[in-house]
């Protein structure tokens, strides 16, 4: 593997650092140095051959860390012939993800855990870091090897469970088995060194987070287990996931950029309520949703139209509010980045620091467009281009 050198760096770690000059080496960062220090005459010692990244005038920026895409496709409200088809490689890099967790979604019948196993492979032969989900909408779960506790021990790329609550096109389920669930699933991260987190797909009906708090009131488990997720679908949902924040559980956004989003209530609009409410931003994080099927519902729950979403939207909506004076930058940078990392417990991710993965994104800081992706240590984009693609690509 090739030593890189990034040049004049202006490096966001997510805190601001300055100007830096990164070393990568074997894939980790070996060390930020002031702008200038380092030499072609000194690493011409290196005994590998050294690519050169020139990122004057860019913001230099962790990799995204995408927590929630179906990778594989997903979709099926509306028939068949609304099944998303797997994402490819290039997807990941244009949109600065260079790392992901796959999930299931509605179909935990004719969508495989298998077949999203293999893809989340296939993907990581390929360049980017994965990561799955066990489970789907339903309780009981879905699984690879018969339960719950067991795919999160013996497979290193379960870290946790995906279930529905509150949602109609969820099971259901009961108390006592949304307790087994979470109890199963905390277990599990235990025994096997893994967050063990339970990622809740939130709908809209007025139930919200009852079925969540009623569950666990009695039990030990931290709330930090949990990671409610879609929460903008709707004012009341929203404030209720606020009231949660609050008390310490972690929420995610599914991110948008439309003016008329899907989920109700604009990403913009759903950080800053959160925050003016006093829910701690590294509680917050952002996740894309990308490649789901987006299906609109009337009220007598027929779909009446069909969207996918985006994987691009969790980097395109950090540089959005980059320079808007309502936000802490390195905040919203840590909510696709840090807190995915540490609520997920994924070692040397979401940061730029000496020893972490080399996973970063250089970005121009006038057109907010990217010019260089290094996923792993290893060069994907350059230039604006991409110059590493899937194997079918």
């Amino acid at each position: 593997m090739s030593a890189l050198w990034i040049k004049n760096a202006d490096v966001y770690a997510p805190k601001a650092l300055g100007i830096h000059d990164l070393l990568i080496f074997e894939g980790k960062i070996s060390g930020l140095f002031p702008s200038g220090v380092l030499t072609q005459e000194m690493l011409s010692t290196i005994d590998q051959e050294l690519v050169t990244l020139e990122a004057e005038g860019c913001a230099v920026i962790p990799g995204i860390i995408d927590r929630h895409v179906h990778f594989n496709g997903a979709g099926g409200e509306g028939g068949p012939m609304y099944r998303t088809p797997p994402l490819q490689l290039s997807s990941f890099i244009k949109a600065g993800v260079t790392s992901t967790v796959g999930v299931l979604g509605t179909d935990g019948t004719c969508r495989s855990l298998r077949e999203l196993l293999m893809k989340a492979r296939g993907l990581e032969a390929e360049g980017i870091s994965t990561w799955i989900l066990t489970g789907s909408y339903s309780i009981p779960s879905v699984t690879l090897t018969g339960d719950v506790m067991s795919d999160i021990c013996l497979i290193d790329k379960v870290i946790g469970l995906k279930m529905a609550l509150s949602d109609h096109r969820s099971s259901h389920p009961s108390i006592e088995e949304i307790r087994r669930a979470v109890s199963n699933t905390r277990t599990g991260g235990i025994l096997a060194g893994k967050s063990g987190i339970v990622c809740v797909h939130m709908g809209t009906e007025k139930t919200h987070y009852a079925p969540l708090i009623e569950a666990i009131k009695d039990m030990d488990v931290p709330l930090s287990q949990f990671s409610p997720t879609h929460i903008t679908r709707c004012e009341p949902l929203l404030k209720e996931s606020a009231v949660y924040g609050k008390m310490g559980g972690n929420i995610d956004i599914t991110a948008e950029l439309d003016e008329k989003p899907l989920f109700g209530i604009s990403t913009r609009r759903s950080i800053q309520f959160l925050l003016d409410s006093g829910v701690p931003p590294e509680n917050i994080t952002l996740s894309s949703d990308g490649n789901g099927s987006m299906a609109r519902f009337d009220p007598q729950g027929n779909v009446i139209s069909m969207g996918v979403g985006s994987i691009e939207t969790v980097l395109a909506t950090i540089l959005a509010l980059w320079d808007d004076k309502t936000f802490d930058r390195e905040a919203v940078l840590a909510m696709g980045t840090a807190n995915v990392a540490t609520q997920l417990g994924l070692k040397g991710k979401g940061r730029i620091e000496k020893g972490a993965d080399a996973d970063i994104l250089v970005v121009n800081k006038d057109n907010k467009k990217i010019c260089h992706v290094v996923a792993k240590g290893q060069v994907m984009m350059k230039d604006g281009v991409v110059v590493k693609k899937g194997t079918f690509e």
